[in-house]
C-alpha cells in the first residue's frame, strides 16, 4: 500500500512539472509571438516614417520647382536692398526684395543671382554672379553674403574685386539693383536620400549654407557632413546659425577647419580642427565614400578635393563643384599644353553681328578677353564657365575649353570666357 502511494506521489508531481513545462513552453512561444509581431509593427512604423519624410523631402521638392516655374522673369528686374548685415571681416550679406512688391520665386540649393551693376566711372554695367546663401524655403528675401576683394594691381581688365567693393561701399540699404532670376545647375537635389558632403573653402562656403538650410528644412533625416575651412576665425560666417542647425538635427554633423586659429580660439568650442578640409580628414569622418560631394572654395582646395576623391573611387557623378571667377579647377597639365600649343596658333575669329573679323594670336586668354580688347560686346558673369551668361552660338568652327565648365553645352554653342579657338571660327556675337 505504501509502495502504491508514493507511486501515486510521484506521478502526480510528474504529473505537474508536466503540465508547467507546458505552459511554460506555451508562455514562451506566445512571448515569440508577442516579439515578433510588435518588432514587425515597430518596423512597419519606422519604414512608413521614412516613407513619409522621403515624400515630404519629394513634395517640397516639387514645391520648389514649380514655385520657381510659375514667378520667374526674364531679363534684368529691379529689387530693393532691405538690409546689409556685417557677417565677419570683409564680409557682408545683402537682403533683397522685389521694388515692385510682386511675387518672386524661391530657388533652388547652391544656384546663384546674376546681376548688372551700374557704377558711375563707366557706362558699360558689371556683370556679376553671387551665390544664394539662406534657405530656399523661405519666401520673404533673397540673400546673397559678399567677401570684399582688393582688386589685383596694374590690371587693366575686368577683374574680380572691382564688384565686390561695389557692393561694400557703394549700395547703401533701399538702394535699387538689377538682377536676373536665379539659375545654376550647381544644385542640390532635396528628394533624394544618399548621405552628402557639403564642402565649403572661404566665402565659398555660401552655396553649401543654402543645401544645409534645405536639407534641415525638409526634416528628411539625410545624413550631411558640413565641412567649412576658412583661414582665421575673423572669416567665419554664419556661426550660430551653423551650430544651430547641427545641434538641432542629428542627421547633421558640422566640421569647422581654421588653418591660422587666434590665440583665443579653443580648439572643440570655436573650431574642430586645425588645417585645411583635406581627403585624409574627409576619410577620417566617413565611414565609407558612398555620398555626393558638393564643393566650392579656392581653386586649389577644390582641384585637390577632386582628384583625391577620384583617387578614392567615388564617381565623377558623385563629385559636384562651383567655381567663379579665378577659384577654377585647372585641367591636367598633359590638356593645358595641348590648350597652350592652341592658344598659339594664328586663326580668324568672325563676329557676325558686329560684322568683324579678328586674328587669334594667342594674347588673350579666352575669346570673351578678345572680343573686350576689340570693344565687341559679349554679356558675361562668373568667367569661370558656370552661370552660361557668356554662351554664345558657334555658325562654324570648333574650340577648346580651357577649365572645365559647370555644363558642357552643345556643341553648336560655346562659353566664350574659357574657350580658346581650334579652328577658324564664326560666332553669333
Amino acid at each position: 500500500m505504501l509502495t502504491d502511494f508514493n507511486t501515486a506521489s510521484v506521478m502526480y508531481e510528474l504529473g505537474i512539472v508536466l503540465v508547467a513545462l507546458i505552459a511554460l513552453q506555451a508562455l514562451l512561444f506566445f512571448y515569440s509571438s508577442l516579439r515578433s509581431v510588435l518588432y514587425a509593427r515597430a518596423h512597419q512604423k519606422l519604414n512608413l516614417q521614412a516613407l513619409r519624410t522621403r515624400v515630404l523631402a519629394e513634395v517640397k521638392q516639387e514645391q520648389l520647382t514649380q514655385e520657381a516655374a510659375a514667378t520667374t522673369w526674364s531679363g534684368f528686374r529691379k529689387f530693393r536692398v532691405r538690409r546689409i548685415s556685417d557677417e565677419a571681416r570683409d564680409i557682408k550679406s545683402f537682403y533683397l526684395v522685389p521694388h515692385d512688391g510682386k511675387p518672386f520665386p524661391r530657388f533652388q540649393p547652391g544656384q546663384y543671382l546674376t546681376f548688372s551693376l551700374k557704377r558711375r566711372e563707366t557706362e558699360k554695367p558689371l556683370i556679376r554672379c553671387y551665390s544664394l546663401s539662406d534657405s530656399p524655403f523661405q519666401n520673404d528675401h533673397y540673400r546673397i553674403s559678399i567677401k570684399r576683394l582688393d582688386p589685383p594691381p596694374d590690371t587693366a581688365n575686368i577683374e574680380p574685386g572691382l564688384s565686390s567693393n561695389f557692393f561694400h561701399r557703394e549700395v547703401v540699404e533701399d538702394d535699387i539693383v538689377d538682377v536676373k532670376a536665379p539659375s545654376g545647375n550647381f544644385t542640390l537635389d532635396l528628394s533624394r536620400n544618399k548621405p552628402v558632403v557639403l564642402i565649403g573653402g572661404g566665402i565659398g562656403v555660401t552655396p553649401m549654407l543654402s543645401m544645409l538650410e534645405g536639407i534641415c528644412g525638409t526634416e528628411s533625416g539625410r545624413e550631411c557632413w558640413f565641412f567649412y575651412g576658412i583661414r582665421t576665425s575673423d572669416e567665419y560666417i554664419m556661426r550660430d546659425r551653423i551650430k544651430g542647425l547641427a545641434a538641432q538635427n542629428k542627421n547633421v554633423h558640422a566640421e569647422i577647419c581654421i588653418s591660422q586659429p587666434n590665440t583665443e580660439d579653443v580648439e572643440g568650442r570655436d573650431y574642430n580642427y586645425k588645417g585645411r578640409v583635406t581627403l585624409e580628414l574627409l576619410k577620417s569622418k566617413l565611414t565609407s565614400n558612398n555620398y555626393e560631394f558638393y564643393i566650392c572654395g579656392p581653386g586649389a582646395m577644390m582641384e585637390a578635393l577632386t582628384s583625391g576623391l577620384k583617387e578614392w573611387g567615388v564617381p565623377d557623378t558623385d563629385i559636384n563643384f562651383e567655381s567663379f571667377g579665378p577659384a577654377s579647377i585647372k585641367k591636367t597639365s598633359e590638356t593645358s599644353r595641348q590648350s597652350k600649343a592652341l592658344s598659339q596658333k594664328r586663326l580668324e575669329i568672325e563676329f557676325s553681328k558686329s560684322s568683324r573679323t579678328i586674328e587669334w594670336d594667342g594674347s588673350c586668354s579666352s575669346i570673351l578677353e578678345l572680343a573686350e580688347t576689340h570693344d565687341i560686346t559679349i554679356e558675361s558673369g562668373c568667367r569661370a564657365g558656370s552661370c552660361g551668361t557668356c554662351l554664345t552660338a558657334l555658325k562654324q568652327g570648333e574650340v577648346e575649353y580651357i577649365e572645365e565648365p559647370g555644363t558642357l553645352p552643345e556643341s553648336s554653342s560655346c562659353l566664350t570666357c574659357i574657350t580658346i579657338p581650334k579652328t577658324k571660327l564664326i560666332l553669333d556675337a
